[in-house]
C-alpha cells in the first residue's frame, strides 16, 4: 500500500519501540519520516535501518529549543508537515506513599508538556488533511498498580485530543489517540521488569504482549486518509486489556 505516498511525518520517540515500528510502516507506505529522540546512537542505528527516507534529529520533547530545531529541520528539507506522531513517553513505577516530586516531573514533563509542545510547534507547518496522533495508554483508562504518575499523565493525553479537536475546528487537521496496552518495548522492560511483563500478558485477553509493529500498523491507519472522518477518538490497541 502507498497510503502515505508523498507525506512528511514527524515521530517523537522514533528510534526504538513503537516509534521505530511506526516509522518503518510509514516509510513502507510512502512517507518521508523525521525521527526525534534523546540518544544519538539509537537514532543513527534507526536511520541506518530505515533507509534514505528517514532523517534523525536529537533532542528531548521536554526542551522547547530542541523541538524548535526539529521543526526547523523539517521546514528546511520538506517545507510542510502532514503527520505528527507525538509518541515520546516516560514510565516508571512508584507506589502511593513513595511518589516524589522528581517522579511526577519526569512523567508530566515528557508525557504532557512534551506532547503539548510537540504538537503546538508543529502547527505552523501543517494544513488541511493533516493528522496528529498522540500515544495514550490502557493505563490512562484503567489505572495500574504503582503507576499513578504515568496513568494520570496518559489520562491527560486523552483529554488533550478532545480539547484540541475543538481548537482545530475549521483547519481540516485531525487529532486522535492511539492507546496501546502491554507492548514488548524497551520502555516496558524498564518499567515493568520480566515479572511485570508476564503479569500484564496474562491479564490481556489475547494472553500476550503486543509486538510494536502491531501498534505501528494502527498508527499508519490514523495517519492516512482511511481515518479521514475520525477526530477526538481513542483507538485501543491493547489486546482487550482495558475493554473488559
Amino acid at each position: 500500500m502507498n497510503r502515505l505516498n508523498g507525506k512528511t511525518a514527524v515521530i517523537t520517540g522514533g528510534a526504538t519501540g513503537i516509534g521505530w515500528a511506526a516509522a518503518k510502516r510509514f516509510i513502507e507506505e510512502g512517507a518521508f519520516v523525521f525521527i526525534f529522540g534523546r540518544r544519538q546512537e539509537s537514532l543513527d542505528a534507526a536511520v541506518a535501518d530505515l533507509g534514505p527516507n528517514a532523517r534523525a534529529v536529537k533532542g528531548s520533547v521536554s526542551n522547547e529549543a530542541d523541538l524548535d530545531r526539529l521543526y526547523a529541520a523539517v521546514k528546511a528539507e520538506r517545507a510542510t508537515l502532514d503527520i505528527v506522531f507525538a509518541n515520546a513517553g516516560a514510565g516508571s513505577q512508584a507506589a502511593l506513599g513513595k511518589i516524589t516530586a522528581e517522579h511526577i516531573d519526569e512523567h508530566f514533563d515528557t508525557n504532557v508538556k512534551g506532547t503539548i509542545f510537540t504538537v503546538q510547534k508543529a502547527l505552523p507547518l501543517m494544513s488541511e488533511g493533516g493528522s496528529i496522533i498522540l500515544t495514550g495508554s490502557s493505563a490512562g483508562t484503567t489505572g495500574a498498580p504503582a503507576m499513578s504518575a504515568y496513568s494520570a499523565s496518559k489520562a491527560a493525553v486523552r483529554n488533550l485530543a478532545r480539547t484540541w479537536a475543538e481548537d482545530l475546528k475549521g483547519t481540516g487537521i485531525r487529532v486522535n489517540v492511539l492507546s496501546p496496552g502491554a507492548t514488548a518495548t524497551e520502555l516496558a522492560k524498564e518499567a515493568l521488569g520480566e515479572v511485570g511483563q508476564k503479569v500484564y500478558a496474562s491479564m490481556t485477553p489475547l494472553q500476550r504482549m503486543a509486538d510494536p509493529a502491531e501498534i505501528g500498523a494502527v498508527a499508519a491507519f490514523l495517519a492516512s486518509s482511511d481515518s479521514s472522518f475520525m477526530t477526538a477518538s481513542e483507538v485501543a490497541v491493547d489486546g482487550g486489556l482495558a475493554q473488559l
